[in-house]
C-alpha cells in the first residue's frame, strides 16, 4: 500500500528550507533551487506547493509570525498564572533576544522581511504592524495593571512607556545579531530599565527629585 503524503508535513518542511537559507545567505539570495538544495527536494517539488517565490515568501512570514507567538506563550506561561505584571512584561521583551539557534533566524529573517517590505509591493502589502500593535496594547494593560496594584509609578504613561519597552527590546535584539553586544548584555540592560519602571514596593508613593526641589529663600 503507498504511504500517504503528508502535504502540509512538506510545505512546513520546505518552508523550514527557506528560513535555514535566509538565515545564512540572505533573504535577498534565497531562491527556488537554494531552498530545494537546502530541503534535499527537487525543484519541481517546491514548485508544485509553492507556485511563484512571491508566495513562498509569504507562507514563510506567517511560518515566523505564528512561531514567534508560540514561543512568547511558552515564555509566558512559564511565569505561572498569579504572575505579577512586571515578570510578564520581563518574559515578553526577553523574546526579543537572539538567545538560541531558533530565536536568531527568526529575528534575523524577520528583520531582512520588514527592510525589504519597503521596496517590494507583494510584502508591503502584509501586515507588518498587526503583531507589534496587538503587543504593544497588551503591554498597555500590563502596565496599567502593575500602576493600579501599586508596583508602578502611577504618574506613568503606560502608553508612552509599551513604545519604549518595545523599542528597546528591539534595538537591544538587533545589537546582538550585530555583535555589538552579548545576549546576557542584553538581558541585563533589559532588567535594568525595567528596575526603574518596577522599583519595589512603596516606590510609587516615594517623590521624584523635581517633586523635592524647593525654591530658595
Amino acid at each position: 500500500m503507498p504511504k500517504l503524503v503528508d502535504h502540509e508535513e512538506r510545505r512546513a518542511h520546505i518552508i523550514d528550507a527557506l528560513l535555514r537559507a535566509a538565515a545564512s545567505g540572505g533573504l535577498h539570495a534565497v531562491t527556488m533551487r537554494s531552498v530545494a538544495i537546502e530541503a534535499g527536494v527537487s525543484v519541481r517539488l517546491v514548485q508544485y506547493y509553492f507556485d511563484t517565490k512571491e508566495q513562498l515568501l509569504l507562507a514563510a512570514l506567517a511560518r515566523l509570525a505564528v512561531r514567534m507567538g508560540e514561543r512568547v506563550r511558552d515564555r509566558t506561561r512559564l511565569t505561572g498564572p498569579s504572575a505579577a505584571p512586571r515578570d510578564v512584561i520581563e518574559a515578553i521583551l526577553l523574546e526579543a533576544v537572539p538567545t538560541d539557534e531558533e530565536s536568531r533566524t527568526f529575528h534575523l529573517v524577520y528583520t531582512e522581511y520588514a527592510v525589504l517590505s519597503v521596496t517590494d509591493p507583494a510584502l508591503a502589502d502584509q501586515s507588518f504592524l498587526a503583531a507589534p500593535n496587538e503587543m504593544e496594547g497588551f503591554l498597555v494593560g500590563l502596565l496599567t495593571a502593575a500602576q493600579q496594584a501599586g508596583d508602578a509609578d502611577p504618574r506613568m504613561d503606560a502608553r508612552q512607556e509599551a513604545v519604549v519597552l518595545l523599542a528597546v527590546s528591539a534595538g537591544l535584539g538587533l545589537s546582538v545579531l550585530l555583535g555589538q553586544r552579548t545576549a546576557d548584555d542584553a538581558t541585563a540592560v533589559l532588567h535594568y530599565h525595567l528596575g526603574r519602571l518596577f522599583p519595589g514596593p512603596g516606590a510609587a508613593d516615594a517623590p521624584r527629585p523635581a517633586d523635592s526641589v524647593r525654591t530658595a529663600d
